[in-house]
């Protein structure tokens, strides 16, 4: 038996009457639906999103951080970190994108909700590491992509692009040291060079 996909207006309509007043924000845009809670409202919402009836989002396939302190040139007015979701209903063939802000610029910090979906486990390290958020809950929140000595957090708009140390090996110490940065930031513009008929291709 094949399951058709619920259209999108009608998700919306659902996703809303499920989560009643946690929703901050819902809009359908490109076919998919996005749905903002506040973050008091957050575990709440992901529990019921996974277990209402007419939700069944039993799965998380993917987790992220943003920083929208540059977001359209810093134009944008508002909290400065989010943490995106994207949920799938494999019983119902549905999709979801699930939007919770940190309050605090300053100490981003959410709820985990690894407990819910385990696959958030590290996703979820991976927004810490790379944009600094807490995920308040987080049985093992420790850095996942960089190195336990890196310090800051590389994908915020405010770091620097070739960072602030750079670690290498030390033959006369026999070991890994960290030194300040010494890699002078430069632009480089490749040279692309047009061959006729290159691949022979006309």
């Amino acid at each position: 038996m094949t399951v058709f996909a619920v259209n999108p207006e009608a998700l919306k309509n659902t996703v809303a009457a499920a989560l009643g007043e946690k929703v901050k924000h819902i809009v359908v845009a490109l076919g998919e639906v996005t749905v903002v809670v506040g973050a008091a409202d957050y575990l709440a919402a992901a529990k019921i999103l996974r277990d209402a009836p007419d939700c069944c989002f039993e799965q998380l396939i993917d987790l992220c951080g943003v920083d929208y302190s540059e977001y359209k040139h810093g134009s944008l007015e508002g909290l400065r970190y989010c943490v995106v979701s994207h949920l799938l209903s494999v019983k119902l063939n549905q999709r979801l994108r699930l939007k919770v802000f940190a309050p605090d610029d300053d100490l981003p910090l959410v709820a985990s909700v690894n407990d819910i979906w385990n696959s958030a486990n590290w996703f979820e390290r991976e927004a810490f590491d790379l944009f600094g958020i807490v995920f308040e809950g987080h049985s093992d929140l420790r850095r996942i992509l960089t190195d336990y000595g890196f310090i800051g957090h590389p994908f915020r708009k405010d770091f620097p692009l070739s960072g602030h140390v750079e670690m290498r090996y030390d033959a006369e110490s026999k070991r890994v040291v960290y030194q300040p940065v010494t890699i002078e930031p430069r632009e480089i513009t490749p040279r692309i060079i047009r061959e006729e008929n290159y691949g022979g291709l006309h």
